[in-house]
């Protein structure tokens, strides 16, 4: 998955894709634990999806909130 893939999707999807790698990335996990899985590259790449769809998740709430912030400050010096 990409970055621009990850940019494209609205928070409700993002969070469920978030969810779902999440879960696979922990089943992988554990199938690497208890025997060697077949492409151990996907645990890292699933990783860093992981990451990506969290930074964005965390840059999209910083920006709400910085936005309402504003807005308070706006409405307060009006």
């Amino acid at each position: 998955m990409k970055n621009e893939e990850v940019k494209g999707m609205s928070n409700k999807e993002l969070s469920t894709t978030y969810k779902e790698e999440r879960k696979r990335y922990q089943k992988m996990k554990f199938q690497n634990t208890v025997s060697q899985i077949d492409q151990p590259h996907k645990l890292s790449m699933t990783r860093r999806n992981i990451a990506r769809m969290l930074t964005e998740l965390n840059s999209r709430r910083i920006q709400s909130e910085l936005a309402a912030f504003l807005k308070k400050n706006n409405e307060e010096n009006n």
